[in-house]
């Protein structure tokens, strides 16, 4: 796989749920990992890529007390999470909190990761960095 990109848009229905775009779910046929990411994003992996980022967290845990509580932490906001046949997936109220997902959801691909991110907080935290695209290398 190369990878996950591309920008969607959907809300949050009233149970919670939010719908997982079409063009990723091959990759949550055994379900995927939601997780507190950086910048105040919610961010869904596959086992594998999730497991691969528990191993990472595990090896900085052993250089400290802040390596311990930064894995305590991370363990303690992820939740494992089944997409159903209509691509809902449930997401936990201190997780759709942590992130302010409430009504529209902006949904991206990133690379190894989806992430999910309320609209206003994506504009002042990330949005901002588009300008690197269109700045003159002379």
């Amino acid at each position: 796989m190369a990878g996950f990109v591309g920008r969607f848009e959907h809300s949050v229905d009233t149970k919670g749920r939010i719908i997982l775009p079409a063009r990723f779910r091959d990759s949550f046929t055994r379900g995927g990992f939601l997780s507190q990411d950086q910048e105040g994003c919610v961010a869904l992996r596959t086992p594998g890529e999730f497991e691969r980022q528990m191993a990472e967290i595990q090896e900085d845990a052993r250089h400290g007390r802040d390596g311990r509580n930064r894995a305590r932490i991370w363990a303690r906001n992820s939740s494992e999470v089944e997409i159903d046949k209509q691509g809902r997936m449930p997401v936990p109220g201190h997780l759709r909190e942590f992130a302010q997902l409430e009504g529209e959801v902006l949904i991206h691909g990133a690379i190894d990761r989806i992430e999910f991110w309320n609209p206003t907080v994506w504009e002042t935290r990330v949005q901002p960095s588009e300008q690197w695209f269109l700045e003159d290398d002379e």
